[in-house]
């Protein structure tokens, strides 16, 4: 049985550079080009378009096969696509000029590098090499920083309609000559083009690390170059038990942070909102509300109801900034304050931790959800959106991670598991505690006031 018209498969296997394979020889432009040719021909309902490993035909590719008639196609380009949707998939009449139908040499060939492959691992072994997993984790932070370098000297923006590395030395104060190493690696890294002595912005670079450009993140992203900063301290963080002193966060440090918390919780609000729903919903409290993402998006959903936003003084200029952007400056107020201290006030609805329990102590966490308890309404809920960790606390990987960061950036703060939400959600008095579960790496655990 076939759900689809047709199904094509592209390999699109990485391999170690320098060695064959259908990425290297662009296979994923094939594959986009299919997926954007296939669609503008209304045919998409009809192809279904998958990846997958290798085919054991590396010095052939880009290779793809179409089913059900078992069209093997090689050395395609994204300039052939259009010719091979439109004659093949739309007409029936595959592209000679690209089928490989000599069976025997693709099946000779595909057992070759099988037998090569397995030899090499075996090699390999035996001469007791690191793993490529091992080697490629251990060394990620490479590509990391030269791209968060990038950010910092704000080379992207320097680039412009293009530039040579001497230019554009000159317009971020830096050495010529080590600017154009780092601007041969990012190069490397797809990030830049160089024609000649000119380098130019790819299109991706464009569009998110450009200053003025609509989808620009740089300055949410320098938050993750503060967060390398503190992450060099993590050996004396472990053999201290806490973060490690850096200096004083400034100014800059806090609106970056801002950004960087503005940048994520612009996309997840709306699921938060839909999973929580609104009816019955007429004062909120956001406790470290930040860019008041959280609070816009209740805002905007429910059109009668307040919400506070409590936050340091610091932070609270900034969120009134986006939330007079989105135009509900008539219902979303800012109180200056420290939720470790401050009186909640009462007769809230909702009271809502976004990312904010992960930056404090189990103690801390139990005063926050008492206090909570205490200022919320009948039938009102306590909403905590968190990296939410497994019982066994070693995944998933990314909340696993991320209660490292907040070792090395806070005094005792953690990621922490469903049953400690739970056990202490209900300890302050909380009733039919759950968790529900959201796409990305978030989720909520919301209790409730009878």
């Amino acid at each position: 049985m076939e759900p689809f018209r047709f199904h094509l498969f592209v390999c699109t296997q990485q391999k170690p550079e320098g060695v064959p394979s259908c990425p290297a020889s662009g296979s994923s432009a094939v594959f986009d080009a299919l997926d954007r040719e296939t669609q503008a021909r209304g045919l998409n309902h009809h192809v279904q378009l998958t990846t997958c490993g290798c085919m054991g035909l590396c010095d052939e590719g880009p290779v793809m096969v179409v089913y059900p008639e078992g069209v093997w196609y090689r050395r395609v380009q994204p300039a052939d696509v259009s010719e091979i949707v439109g004659t093949h998939l739309h007409d029936g009449k595959p592209v000679d000029r690209l089928v490989w139908n000599d069976a025997p040499a693709m099946k000779a060939m595909s057992l070759e590098h099988g037998e090569k492959f397995r030899a090499a691992m075996a090699a390999r072994e035996k001469a007791g090499m690191l793993p490529d997993r091992l080697d490629q984790m251990i060394r990620g932070y490479m590509p990391s920083r030269c791209i968060l370098t990038a950010l910092e000297l704000d080379i992207f923006t320097a680039v412009g309609d293009g530039a040579n590395a001497e230019q554009i030395g000159t317009r971020v104060h830096a050495n010529a000559r080590a600017v154009g190493m780092l601007l041969n690696a990012l190069v490397a890294l797809g990030l830049l083009s160089k024609s000649g002595n000119d380098y130019r912005n790819q299109p991706e670079s464009a569009r998110f690390f450009v200053q003025g450009s609509q989808d620009n993140h740089r300055n949410g992203l320098l938050h993750t170059a503060n967060i390398w900063h503190r992450w060099s301290t993590l050996t004396d963080a472990v053999r201290s038990g806490t973060r490690i002193p850096i200096g004083r966060d400034t100014p800059e440090w806090t609106r970056n942070f801002i950004a960087a918390m503005q940048r994520n919780a612009k996309e997840r609000a709306p699921l938060v909102v839909k999973a929580l729903g609104t009816a019955g919903v007429h004062r909120i409290l956001d406790l470290g509300g930040g860019s008041g993402a959280y609070s816009i998006a209740l805002a905007k959903a429910c059109p009668d109801a307040q919400c506070e936003i409590l936050d340091i003084p610091e932070v609270v200029p900034l969120a009134a900034e986006y939330v007079s952007q989105a135009g509900v400056s008539a219902q979303v107020s800012l109180r200056a304050g420290d939720m470790l201290q401050d009186d909640f006030g009462s007769g809230y609805d909702i009271i809502m931790l976004n990312a904010i329990c992960h930056m404090f102590s189990e103690e801390q966490n139990r005063d926050i959800f008492r206090r909570a308890r205490q200022a919320l309404a009948a039938n009102g809920r306590l909403v905590v959106q968190d990296f939410i960790l497994n019982p066994d606390k070693t995944g998933p990987q990314q909340a696993a991670l991320f209660s490292l960061n907040m070792l090395v950036a806070t005094r005792d703060g953690a990621s922490y598991s469903e049953s400690e939400y739970t056990r202490w959600m209900e300890a302050a008095g909380f009733t039919g505690v759950c968790r529900i579960n959201l796409p990305g790496p978030s989720d909520l655990i919301v209790g409730r006031v009878k």
